[in-house]
């Protein structure tokens, strides 16, 4: 889909906003437009801009993609050293592909579950997301410019949307997965690639990663509210459901060491993912 022919049929729901966002190839212009459609929703919602209702949709099952970068098999793709350069600028495009799949896991929820009775705050909060991880991914695209390389010019991991694959007829298992558990990782591993930037003294790249990790823990809140909401709403145990869904649909088990602070900023109790953790006697005592 082109910027034309976006122009020519706009959008008339939110939920087709996010298919249009889904059905958009290039980076740059999938985040402009998910950043527009956020505006315009934000518009809507506090009564500046036109009404804009949920709706229906038909997303695809995988959202479209630029013909770089290659996507790779997690095995194949080349392991770089961060102390280095190319290293460092391998982690930049890393953390740009993460983030890119997260604009469209965020627009894919809306697209995806229009149909589930829910509160608007739902809505509100992943259209806030979409629109923040837009920023992160543009965030990475410049830092990547500014030494000299760009979005595409190294493979990348194709199975980072196995979890939306999954998960594409469960809300529940789609919350428990995505934001519970791959985002919830974001918030273990990104103070140790802070520091791998600081030590080289990229100013542009930490003060990037550090709004990325700012943002991120209120993307990990998301899941677990609407999760807790969901398990409330049918009288089921958040916990034990957490678990059983994790187990059914995340491919591996959880690895720590855990920011235990962050995720419980974000409102995640060790005991639910301890018990899930690769190395079990590295559990606290008080949990197992």
């Amino acid at each position: 889909m082109t910027a034309a022919d976006l122009d020519q049929a706009p959008a008339s729901s939110l939920a087709q906003m996010a298919e249009e966002v889904l059905r958009t190839a290039d980076g740059r212009e999938k985040t402009a437009l998910s950043r527009r459609h956020a505006t315009a929703w934000r518009a809507a919602r506090d009564g500046s801009g036109p009404a804009i209702d949920i709706g229906t949709a038909n997303p695809p099952l995988h959202p479209a993609r630029p013909d770089q970068p290659a996507l790779l098999s997690p095995r194949d793709v080349p392991r770089r050293r961060p102390g280095s350069e190319a290293g460092r600028i391998a982690l930049l495009h890393a953390v740009a592909h993460i983030e890119l799949n997260a604009v469209d896991l965020h627009w894919d929820i809306i697209a995806r579950f229009s149909h589930v009775p829910m509160p608007l705050g739902f809505f509100d909060d992943w259209v806030k997301a979409a629109d923040e991880e837009s920023k992160h991914f543009n965030l990475m695209c410049d830092c990547l410019e500014a030494l000299g390389s760009h979005y595409g010019a190294l493979p990348a991991h194709a199975g980072m949307w196995r979890a939306a694959e999954d998960t594409a007829t469960d809300l529940m298992g789609r919350l428990a997965v995505v934001p519970m558990v791959l985002e919830a990782r974001g918030l273990d591993v990104t103070p140790s690639m802070i520091e791998i930037f600081r030590k080289a003294k990229l100013t542009q790249a930490i003060e990037a990663l550090e709004v990325i990790y700012a943002e991120e823990v209120s993307h990990v809140a998301y899941g677990s509210k609407w999760f807790h909401f969901l398990c409330g709403r049918d009288n089921l145990d958040p916990k034990e459901v957490f678990h059983q869904l994790v187990r059914k649909y995340f491919r591996g088990q959880l690895k720590p060491p855990f920011n235990d602070e962050k995720r419980a900023e974000a409102g995640i109790a060790p005991d639910f993912y301890w018990p899930l953790a690769e190395d079990i006697t590295d559990t606290p005592a008080a949990l197992r």
